[in-house]
């Protein structure tokens, strides 16, 4: 095939640099890189201008991939010599130039069409390659001094990705491996994403992971270069037919002294981007680098072999995964359901932006799509995010279907939650008793969704500290469940939860208890001993009995949901961490030392990922639990909306 040097236009909106890098050989990166490229090349009817660099100058072979023709193809290396050489000139010239104008001419003297190439005639894929390969090469390269050149012009390389970047949608880049000047220039002045491509090894994992910490540090603590950075881990070379050993890699294994990545990369992720807490569950889900002989042997484009059978065992599909978060720019810790939504969202928002019939048809998925991404969102404790969700889908609905519409109070329900969460309790309110109206009118004293919406009127009245009024009406649904439904219904166990709640914010907690105690035994008799309404009806009780000073009951009780919680979610899980801090705090109040508790390292939050800060209440370990504590006052919250905690009352529509 014929390469072609060919001058492509700036684009209408800038592109973006994503840097491949792994800390040791052999883990699949410029494999993967190039798949990468060739997905991406296909986009939009293959029109998006990709670029590849091989910057891995010591071991050059992103060629290889795609045609081992022009040896003597000028590169990388040669690119950079001639910035060298314009950048001399200038030093011995009389005009003084700021650091990114001196930036800006030297890359406009020296150009970068001749030293990029077309490496597919069915798309726009190009190539940087790392240089000409002849017998001068090695001598050449040892000549040219990376920090030399950085410091005779440090906004160089940054100002070299922008430029790239405003002709090519993506440019990738393949790093060299190592502690490296090269490494550092690719992974922190160049990218705007960074993929840390790595087998499942401490050697690999620390090293990627120090590379995090780097980058992170070095983008916030230089004033010119505090631009985003993304960061994608793509474990490589899995055993997919021993699920055993995946396990281990990823959940770690403390007989084995085996530490695992998912939590590794939550802990690093989690101090770099200044957030309390994150979960990569749902992206290691999805992004594992398979094991197959493609990856062993050859330099082979899978994407291109799979010819469109690429089914789910594919390499296709694996790096189709990796894209999903990749190329739209979702953060790693957003799920792979918030990301469909996303992208439904947006399509529709397109469409109401176009208008015509196509506009009106797309209101009521828009608002069965808004309502179930505020749901999402809840129930990872982003409830700023859930609430902007849940008015906008409210409001869609009230304006298509009416105020008295099922779906219409389905998304009145959710916001009223969101507000009750949030302390909102007026507003809650006034959702409340609009549903409860609404409710009876249509279905009934009786019916069961009336029900529930008084039991939220109560949950919200006794929040308001209005406990003559609250206490009334839950009773009154209490009586009513246990008449009509029974006693041992889901609603009913759920009302007589949220009656000992209030008895208790009245300060009746032996009435209080006996009611949790009767609940936990119904629960624990129909659900099992480790169902999630099971732990949930422990915790409240384990509540309880700290207030009435019985300690060692309530940490056995916290204990239990702890250990349940560490079978059945995890180790790093939110409700894992909030079970331990809220057993530490009972552990203090009984005299168990501080370093003898299994204490939770703090997190903290950034105001530049707001978005996610309800993701983990705080907690205070020195002072113990108290009815004012910030984990007692979750439980409160958590009894209040009892009725549903394994599962929405109203799923999204």
């Amino acid at each position: 095939m014929e390469l072609t040097s060919l001058p492509l236009p700036p684009l209408s909106s800038g592109g973006e640099v994503i840097t491949f890098y792994s800390y040791k050989g052999g883990s699949g990166r410029t494999m993967a890189l190039s798949n990468i490229a060739v997905l991406l090349a296909r986009q939009q009817n293959a029109s998006v201008p990709v670029l590849m660099i091989d910057w891995d100058l010591e071991a050059p072979g992103l060629h290889h991939y795609f045609d081992h023709a022009h040896e003597h193809q000028p590169g990388v290396l040669e690119f950079f010599e001639a910035c060298h050489e314009q950048l001399r000139r200038r030093r011995d010239g009389a005009v003084a130039l700021d650091d990114e104008a001196l930036a800006h001419e030297v890359l406009a003297a020296v150009g970068w069409e001749q030293y990029v190439s077309r490496v597919d005639e069915a798309s726009q894929l190009y190539l940087m390659r790392a240089g000409r390969l002849d017998e001068t090469f090695p001598e050449r390269l040892a000549a040219l001094q990376w920090e030399s050149l950085f410091h005779s012009c440090p906004a160089l390389f940054r100002c070299f990705a922008e430029r790239m970047a405003r002709h090519f949608r993506y440019v990738l880049v393949d790093s060299r491996t190592g502690r490296t000047d090269v490494a550092g220039i690719c992974t922190t002045l160049l990218p705007r994403k960074l993929v840390l491509v790595f087998t499942p090894n401490r050697q690999s994992l620390e090293g990627v992971q120090a590379v995090i910490q780097r980058a992170t540090t070095y983008r916030r603590s230089h004033e010119d270069e505090q631009r985003p950075l993304m960061v994608y881990p793509l474990p490589s070379r899995m055993e997919m037919d021993d699920s055993v050993q995946r396990a281990q890699w990823r959940r770690g294994d403390p007989a084995q002294q085996i530490a695992g990545y998912q939590s590794g990369f939550e802990d690093v992720l989690r101090e770099s981007y200044g957030m309390q807490q994150i979960s990569l569950e749902s992206y290691f889900d999805e992004v594992q680098l398979q094991q197959t002989r493609a990856l062993a042997y050859g330099e082979q484009v899978a994407v291109r072999q799979d010819q469109g059978d690429g089914d789910r065992f594919s390499l296709t599909r694996t790096f189709e995964a990796l894209l999903a978060w990749l190329a739209p720019g979702y953060f790693p810790w957003q799920s792979l359901g918030e990301i469909r939504l996303q992208a439904s969202i947006g399509k529709a928002r397109r469409a109401l932006e176009e208008g015509g019939a196509a506009a009106r048809a797309v209101s009521p998925p828009l608002a069965r799509d808004l309502n179930a991404l505020g749901a999402l969102y809840r129930g990872e404790g982003r409830l700023r995010q859930a609430l902007t969700c849940f008015e906008e889908s409210l409001s869609l609905r009230q304006r298509g279907l009416g105020e008295d519409h099922p779906d219409t109070l389905v998304s009145k329900i959710n916001l009223a939650d969101t507000l009750r969460w949030q302390g909102r309790l007026d507003e809650a309110q006034f959702l409340d008793e609009a549903i409860v109206e609404a409710r009876q009118r249509m279905l009934g004293a009786e019916h069961i969704d009336t029900l529930r919406a008084r039991a939220d009127l109560a949950a919200t009245l006794g929040l308001q500290g209005r406990l003559s009024e609250a206490l009334p009406l839950q009773d009154s649904v209490l009586d009513t469940c246990l008449r009509v439904l029974g006693a041992d219904h889901p609603l009913t166990l759920s009302a007589r939860a949220a009656r000992a709640h209030l008895l208790l914010q009245r300060r009746e907690a032996e009435l209080a208890r006996a009611a949790q105690e009767q609940v936990l035994a119904a629960r624990k008799r129909l659900l099992g001993a480790e169902h999630v309404d099971t732990l949930h009806a422990k915790t409240a009780l384990a509540h309880t009995l700290l207030q009435m000073q019985e300690l060692g009951l309530a940490r056995n009780l916290l204990d239990a949901v702890l250990k349940a919680n560490l079978r059945r979610l995890g180790p790093d899980h939110a409700h894992t961490r909030e079970a331990r801090e809220q057993l530490i705090d009972v552990q203090l109040q009984l005299g168990v030392p501080a370093d003898e508790a299994p204490l939770v390292p703090e997190l903290h939050q950034d105001a530049a990922m707001d978005d996610y800060g309800d993701a983990l209440p705080r907690s205070s370990r020195r002072h113990g639990a108290s009815a004012n504590s910030p984990w007692s006052r979750k439980t409160d919250d958590l009894l209040a909306l009892d009725g549903h905690p394994s599962a929405p009352r109203n799923p999204p529509r």
